[in-house]
């Protein structure tokens, strides 16, 4: 007997800028029976042809489907088809990417950013006048694995803006185990994950895994530093961040700078996190790939400029970052990260 939710599928899905993310959520939504195409680049490509897609995360599920049971192109015009667009590319390559689906998508289509950063639902729609695009959230990181695996490392429910456009397609997402939260105040969701994703680029610069590097307390009190500098930029702004982990933004730099024995009993939750995660940050330096640190570190330090206000510790994580990609900067242990961070603030 067909399901409710086969009977009601509402059209094509294409996963445009399909790398560790999108391939996982494109994955899961075509593992569970959801009509998905994934659109990148010909090395992910190659990589499914080789080895499948196989799906696991912290929880111990598995999806495998083998690589011809999995629709990978590079070429844009795949987009015709689709009725949902979810945009997983770079925040760098979404005008080109709103190009694409201009001149292959039809009008029709919902396009949904599953980007990091902020501004990028507002770059789709300015390229794309006339069209729905909704802003998303991918709470949790995606890690490729020596043996072709894609691993979700950490937990979170996916995010949206409120639109009853999105609603037929909260089924799929919740069949494929990827719930989907709808929320009114978005842009407030935004800066809330913003401020926790500034922890990927001390995770990169780490060069530890998440958990790793979460139990130093100067690695914290690096990111502690970022994330007060962001929230007062944002006050000035008139932005309140949400709360998109167990606790909001005041309470979570306040977390960060206890002593490590005291942190890893207070914020056991935050810890519950696989040991092979890591930040797509990290990845990108690894892979040689430029990184999204300016937007989002440099999302702060833009928007303080703006303002007329400095941003000195997110500029200088910047900076960094920035040196890493181009081979001038190599990993740094807790305490030298603190005192270069601290030394950019006094």
């Amino acid at each position: 007997m067909q399901s409710e939710y086969a009977a009601a599928r509402p059209g094509a899905i294409a996963v445009f800028g399909a790398g560790s993310i999108g391939t996982y959520v494109g994955g899961a939504l075509l593992a569970a029976g959801t009509d998905v195409t994934l659109l990148g680049r010909a090395r992910m490509r190659q990589r499914i042809a080789e080895h499948g897609l196989t799906l696991t995360d912290l929880h111990g599920r598995v999806a495998a489907l083998g690589g011809a049971q999995v629709p990978y192109t590079d070429d844009p015009a795949s987009l015709a088809s689709a009725a949902l667009v979810l945009v997983t590319v770079k925040s760098a390559d979404t005008a080109a990417a709103a190009e694409a689906i201009r001149a292959h998508a039809h009008p029709s289509a919902l396009i949904l950013s599953l980007q990091n950063g902020v501004g990028n639902a507002d770059t789709l729609r300015r390229i794309l006048p006339g069209w729905t695009v909704l802003g998303g959230m991918v709470p949790f990181n995606v890690v490729q694995m020596p043996d072709g695996r894609l691993h979700r490392g950490t937990a979170g429910e996916l995010m949206a803006e409120a639109s009853p456009a999105l609603r037929p397609w909260v089924p799929a997402f919740s069949a494929a185990q990827l719930p989907i939260t709808e929320c009114a105040d978005f842009a407030s969701v935004q800066w809330g994950k913003l401020l926790i994703n500034l922890n990927n680029s001390v995770n990169a610069l780490s060069g530890v895994p998440l958990t790793a590097q979460l139990r130093q307390r100067d690695y914290r009190r690096s990111l502690a530093l970022m994330v007060d500098e962001g929230r007062a930029v944002l006050a000035k702004a008139g932005i309140t961040p949400a709360k998109v982990v167990s606790v909001g933004p005041r309470a979570f730099t306040l977390l960060l700078r206890l002593p490590d024995a005291l942190f890893t009993r207070v914020a056991a939750s935050m810890l519950k996190i696989d040991p092979e995660a890591r930040s797509s940050m990290w990845e990108d330096l690894q892979a040689g790939r430029k990184t999204e640190v300016h937007y989002l570190n440099g999302a702060i330090t833009a928007l303080a400029s703006s303002l007329g206000m400095d941003a000195p510790v997110n500029r200088r994580m910047t900076e960094l970052v920035t040196a890493a990609e181009e081979g001038r900067q190599e990993s740094l242990s807790a305490a030298e990260m603190y005192r270069a961070l601290a030394a950019a603030r006094a």
